[in-house]
Protein backbone atom coordinates (compact mmCIF):
# COMPACT_ATOMS: atom_id res chain seq x y z
CA UNK A 1 0.00 0.00 0.00
CA UNK A 2 1.58 3.26 -0.80
CA UNK A 3 2.31 5.95 1.96
CA UNK A 4 -0.09 8.67 2.40
CA UNK A 5 0.47 12.34 2.12
CA UNK A 6 0.41 14.29 4.98
CA UNK A 7 0.10 17.70 4.35
CA UNK A 8 -1.12 20.75 6.51
CA UNK A 9 -4.90 20.69 4.80
CA UNK A 10 -4.38 16.70 5.86
CA UNK A 11 -3.92 17.78 9.61
CA UNK A 12 -5.70 20.05 9.55
CA UNK A 13 -9.15 17.83 8.43
CA UNK A 14 -7.74 15.03 10.75
CA UNK A 15 -8.12 17.83 13.82
CA UNK A 16 -11.43 18.99 12.66
CA UNK A 17 -12.42 15.05 12.36
CA UNK A 18 -11.21 14.14 15.80
CA UNK A 19 -12.68 17.64 17.91
CA UNK A 20 -16.27 16.60 16.40
CA UNK A 21 -15.93 13.01 17.66
CA UNK A 22 -14.85 13.93 20.72
CA UNK A 23 -17.29 16.36 21.23
CA UNK A 24 -19.86 13.41 20.15
CA UNK A 25 -17.94 11.09 23.03
CA UNK A 26 -18.18 13.83 25.57
CA UNK A 27 -21.74 14.22 25.60
CA UNK A 28 -22.60 10.52 25.28
CA UNK A 29 -19.56 9.85 28.35
CA UNK A 30 -20.93 12.58 30.28
CA UNK A 31 -24.46 11.01 30.35
CA UNK A 32 -23.06 7.43 31.10
CA UNK A 33 -20.63 8.71 34.19
CA UNK A 34 -23.85 10.85 35.23
CA UNK A 35 -21.30 14.21 35.52
CA UNK A 36 -19.73 16.55 33.13
CA UNK A 37 -16.96 15.38 31.02
CA UNK A 38 -14.00 17.51 29.40
CA UNK A 39 -12.44 15.83 26.44
CA UNK A 40 -9.91 17.46 24.27
CA UNK A 41 -7.59 15.97 21.54
CA UNK A 42 -4.36 15.54 21.68
CA UNK A 43 -2.99 14.25 18.33
CA UNK A 44 -4.20 13.67 15.11
CA UNK A 45 -2.56 11.93 12.78
CA UNK A 46 -1.95 8.93 10.47
CA UNK A 47 0.11 6.45 12.14
CA UNK A 48 2.10 3.63 10.48
CA UNK A 49 0.63 0.33 11.80
CA UNK A 50 3.86 -0.68 13.14
CA UNK A 51 4.27 2.24 15.65
CA UNK A 52 0.82 1.79 17.08
CA UNK A 53 2.71 0.00 20.19
CA UNK A 54 5.13 2.79 20.46
CA UNK A 55 2.21 4.83 21.07
CA UNK A 56 1.11 3.56 23.79
CA UNK A 57 3.65 3.02 25.41
CA UNK A 58 6.09 -0.26 24.13
CA UNK A 59 5.05 -3.53 22.84
CA UNK A 60 5.11 -5.22 26.73
CA UNK A 61 2.77 -2.84 28.13
CA UNK A 62 -0.38 -4.22 28.73
CA UNK A 63 -3.63 -2.53 27.64
CA UNK A 64 -7.14 -2.54 27.25
CA UNK A 65 -8.50 -2.49 23.66
CA UNK A 66 -11.94 -2.57 22.36
CA UNK A 67 -12.52 -3.56 18.48
CA UNK A 68 -15.42 -2.76 16.97
CA UNK A 69 -15.65 -3.53 12.93
CA UNK A 70 -17.21 -0.91 10.55
CA UNK A 71 -19.04 -1.59 7.33
CA UNK A 72 -21.18 1.01 5.30
CA UNK A 73 -20.03 3.18 2.47
CA UNK A 74 -16.59 2.76 3.66
CA UNK A 75 -15.32 -0.47 5.59
CA UNK A 76 -12.83 -1.03 8.78
CA UNK A 77 -11.77 -1.93 11.59
CA UNK A 78 -11.41 0.42 14.99
CA UNK A 79 -9.25 0.34 17.74
CA UNK A 80 -9.99 1.78 21.05
CA UNK A 81 -6.89 1.44 23.53
CA UNK A 82 -6.36 2.51 26.83
CA UNK A 83 -3.67 2.01 29.41
CA UNK A 84 -4.74 -0.11 32.66
CA UNK A 85 -4.26 2.76 34.91
CA UNK A 86 -7.27 5.17 32.82
CA UNK A 87 -8.94 1.62 33.15
CA UNK A 88 -9.37 1.62 36.39
CA UNK A 89 -10.00 5.08 36.93
CA UNK A 90 -13.13 4.37 34.61
CA UNK A 91 -14.31 2.17 36.22
CA UNK A 92 -13.92 3.53 39.73
CA UNK A 93 -16.74 5.96 38.01
CA UNK A 94 -18.87 3.53 36.84
CA UNK A 95 -18.95 0.58 38.94
CA UNK A 96 -19.83 0.83 42.92
CA UNK A 97 -17.26 -1.58 43.96
CA UNK A 98 -14.73 -2.65 41.24
CA UNK A 99 -12.97 -5.61 42.21
CA UNK A 100 -9.34 -4.92 42.28
CA UNK A 101 -7.76 -7.81 41.21
CA UNK A 102 -5.02 -8.99 38.61
CA UNK A 103 -8.35 -9.90 36.04
CA UNK A 104 -11.15 -8.08 34.58
CA UNK A 105 -14.58 -9.81 35.66
CA UNK A 106 -17.14 -9.99 33.31
CA UNK A 107 -18.93 -6.87 34.25
CA UNK A 108 -15.79 -5.04 34.21
CA UNK A 109 -15.16 -6.05 30.64
CA UNK A 110 -18.40 -4.95 29.81
CA UNK A 111 -18.01 -1.40 30.90
CA UNK A 112 -15.13 -1.37 29.01
CA UNK A 113 -16.97 -2.56 26.03
CA UNK A 114 -19.32 0.30 26.79
CA UNK A 115 -17.01 3.12 26.52
CA UNK A 116 -15.02 1.87 23.81
CA UNK A 117 -18.65 1.54 21.75
CA UNK A 118 -19.50 5.10 22.22
CA UNK A 119 -16.31 6.70 21.79
CA UNK A 120 -16.16 4.48 18.02
CA UNK A 121 -19.84 5.62 17.75
CA UNK A 122 -18.88 9.25 18.54
CA UNK A 123 -16.34 8.73 15.38
CA UNK A 124 -18.96 7.10 13.11
CA UNK A 125 -21.15 9.65 13.64
CA UNK A 126 -18.56 12.49 13.08
CA UNK A 127 -17.18 10.79 9.95
CA UNK A 128 -21.37 10.87 8.90
CA UNK A 129 -21.73 14.38 9.85
CA UNK A 130 -18.25 15.36 8.13
CA UNK A 131 -19.11 13.05 5.07
CA UNK A 132 -22.38 12.15 4.36
CA UNK A 133 -21.00 8.52 4.79
CA UNK A 134 -23.91 5.92 6.24
CA UNK A 135 -21.89 3.23 8.33
CA UNK A 136 -22.54 0.97 11.25
CA UNK A 137 -20.84 -0.51 13.89
CA UNK A 138 -20.23 -4.30 15.25
CA UNK A 139 -20.82 -5.38 18.56
CA UNK A 140 -17.40 -4.69 20.56
CA UNK A 141 -15.20 -7.18 21.54
CA UNK A 142 -12.26 -6.52 24.49
CA UNK A 143 -9.32 -7.88 25.02
CA UNK A 144 -6.51 -7.12 27.80
CA UNK A 145 -2.86 -8.09 26.79
CA UNK A 146 0.67 -6.78 25.83
CA UNK A 147 0.12 -3.66 23.33
CA UNK A 148 2.37 -6.53 20.48
CA UNK A 149 -0.18 -9.12 20.74
CA UNK A 150 -2.70 -6.92 20.18
CA UNK A 151 -0.86 -5.17 17.68
CA UNK A 152 -0.44 -8.80 15.90
CA UNK A 153 -4.63 -9.19 16.42
CA UNK A 154 -4.66 -5.78 14.49
CA UNK A 155 -2.34 -7.33 11.19
CA UNK A 156 -4.14 -10.09 10.86
CA UNK A 157 -7.30 -8.18 10.75
CA UNK A 158 -6.04 -5.71 8.26
CA UNK A 159 -4.32 -8.12 5.96
CA UNK A 160 -1.28 -5.20 5.37
CA UNK A 161 1.58 -4.22 7.72
CA UNK A 162 2.23 -1.34 5.83
CA UNK A 163 -1.49 0.33 6.06
CA UNK A 164 -1.57 3.30 8.14
CA UNK A 165 -4.27 3.68 10.68
CA UNK A 166 -5.83 7.46 11.74
CA UNK A 167 -4.64 8.04 15.46
CA UNK A 168 -6.74 10.51 17.17
CA UNK A 169 -5.17 10.72 21.06
CA UNK A 170 -7.63 11.58 23.92
CA UNK A 171 -8.17 13.18 26.90
CA UNK A 172 -10.95 12.86 29.36
CA UNK A 173 -11.29 14.71 32.40
CA UNK A 174 -14.22 13.68 34.65
CA UNK A 175 -14.76 14.48 38.36
CA UNK A 176 -10.36 15.64 38.65
CA UNK A 177 -9.74 12.02 36.97
CA UNK A 178 -7.82 11.74 33.61
CA UNK A 179 -8.35 8.90 31.44
CA UNK A 180 -6.33 9.18 28.28
CA UNK A 181 -7.48 6.38 25.18
CA UNK A 182 -6.16 5.98 21.82
CA UNK A 183 -8.29 5.65 18.67
CA UNK A 184 -7.28 4.13 15.48
CA UNK A 185 -9.27 3.65 12.45
CA UNK A 186 -7.83 1.22 10.01
CA UNK A 187 -10.29 1.17 6.76
CA UNK A 188 -10.08 -1.39 4.34
CA UNK A 189 -8.47 -1.05 0.93
CA UNK A 190 -8.25 3.01 -0.16
CA UNK A 191 -10.84 3.82 2.15
CA UNK A 192 -8.63 6.11 4.18
CA UNK A 193 -7.43 7.79 1.06
CA UNK A 194 -11.08 8.20 0.28
CA UNK A 195 -11.87 9.50 3.54
CA UNK A 196 -9.26 11.69 3.60
CA UNK A 197 -10.18 13.33 0.13
CA UNK A 198 -14.09 13.93 1.40
CA UNK A 199 -12.47 15.63 5.06
CA UNK A 200 -9.64 17.63 2.98
CA UNK A 201 -12.79 18.78 0.59
CA UNK A 202 -14.95 20.31 3.54
CA UNK A 203 -11.82 22.08 5.40
CA UNK A 204 -10.75 23.47 1.90
CA UNK A 205 -14.73 24.50 1.13
CA UNK A 206 -15.34 25.56 4.67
Amino acid sequence: MKRLHVDPVTLDALREFGNIGAGHAATALSTLLSGRVKMSVTDARLCPFSEIVEVVGGGETIVAAVFIRIFGTISGNMFVLMSLPSVDRLLERLLPAPSHVSEYMELEQSAIAEVGNILSGAYVAAISDLCGMSLNQSVPAVAIDMAASLLDIGLMMSGDEENQAILISTSLVHDGNNIDAYFFLLPDLDGTEVLLDILRGKIRHG
